[in-house]
């Protein structure tokens, strides 16, 4: 029997050794499958395995569950993981997603994978009420980049709608997307913001988040609504995220920019897992919970390990500032144990997907940004 080496347990996955790219490496004197993803598809398979807690978790889930803004960049792979753990916990569960869905192919896709989805317009309120009631949501939509320019529209999205969401979906267990960005920079020896620290926003994209947990904490206390708010960054899969903008700067010997100098980052499949499983532990008044990796990564550090697997020197520019935008997620630790994906397999799998010229999305994180301009 093959394995394939997590950082807290071992998974077997017999059903996926005939899908993948696959090298075996010797640890501790046993074989271990290690799994270099290759294609979206095998990506997108390996993102929406389920746990053996999530597939307890979501036996004691009441009720359907309805993504909104499920077209996003983690949407479709937390939609999938949901159903595969529905399908694995033999119930019969209903999914619902739904988006504008400017992409026909996802709407598809989704649809064959069997998930309910609905093209939706969430700011028009004669769409929103048409969408069914549903016990529990999770909360995807929002906007960031691109703010610069058309902040009326970010604040619309991230502060309007979830007034109108939060009125009709107020007998519902509602899980909030947020982020970190709400937090004040802090030094980077520390552990990073609690969810106790005072928010303090830079620039309009954050105070516009700000201003989504606000609304969102007002008609939780209103109606009683239980809610939980997901404070994340930064998530990653190997088509987006921190370590793929970092390994592609290495890669075509750019100059690195390391005025923020420490990262957090997660496992996007870690992060999708712990969003579903956070149904079970929304509160009346909202619960906040910061949601992302252990570690506080230096940024040079990276690009370091990057060097080493594309055999070249990293060129850098700016010296690391103090503080940075750093997120101690230990409260969720105590909930769902530590991320399964560790740092040192992110960046194996980031570095072979770079090598092989692996698909982007083409949706940079800007984490370097240290004025809030999105």
């Amino acid at each position: 029997m093959y394995y394939y080496l997590f950082w807290q347990q071992s998974i077997p996955i017999p059903y996926f050794l005939n899908k993948r790219s696959i090298e075996v490496t010797i640890i501790n004197n046993e074989d271990f499958i290690i799994i270099y993803m290759t294609t979206v598809e095998e990506l997108e398979d390996y993102l929406s395995i389920p746990s053996k807690e999530l597939i307890n978790d979501i036996s004691r889930i009441k009720g359907d569950i309805l993504i909104l803004g499920i077209g996003g960049k983690m949407g479709p792979s937390l939609a999938k993981l949901l159903k595969r753990a529905i399908g694995r916990a033999g119930l019969d569960k209903k999914i619902i997603g739904a988006s504008r869905f400017s992409d026909a192919k996802l709407f598809k896709e989704l649809c064959d994978f069997g998930i309910e989805c609905i093209k939706v317009d969430l700011l028009n309120d004669k769409d929103l009420n048409k969408l069914p009631q549903v016990e529990n949501i999770i909360y995807m939509a929002g906007n960031k980049f691109g703010t610069l320019g058309n902040e009326h529209f970010t604040w619309a999205m991230n502060t309007y709608l979830p007034g109108r969401v939060s009125e009709k979906y107020k007998n519902s267990r509602i899980v909030v997307f947020s982020t970190g960005n709400i937090y004040p920079f802090t030094p980077v020896d520390s552990k990073g913001a609690r969810e106790d620290f005072i928010p303090s926003p830079i620039g309009e994209y954050a105070q516009s988040c700000l201003g989504r947990e606000r609304v969102f904490e007002h008609f939780s206390i209103k109606n009683k609504t239980k809610m939980l708010l997901f404070r994340l960054n930064y998530a990653l899969d190997l088509r987006y995220g921190v370590l793929l903008e970092i390994a592609k700067t290495v890669w075509e010997q750019r100059p690195l920019d390391l005025s923020m100098g420490y990262v957090n980052i997660i496992w996007q499949g870690d992060a999708n897992e712990f969003a579903i499983r956070c149904l079970n532990h929304c509160e009346y008044p909202v619960k906040k919970l910061n949601i992302t990796g252990p570690e506080v990564i230096s940024v040079k550090w990276l690009a370091d390990e990057f060097g080493k697997h594309f055999c070249k020197t990293p060129v850098f520019k700016n010296k690391p500032e103090d503080t940075a935008l750093l997120n101690d997620a230990s409260e969720s630790y105590k909930l769902f144990g530590l991320p399964s994906v560790s740092l040192t397999e992110m960046i194996q799998m980031t570095a072979k997907w770079v090598k092989n010229s692996g698909i982007e999305l083409s949706k940079p994180t800007h984490f370097q940004e240290r004025k809030g301009a999105y």
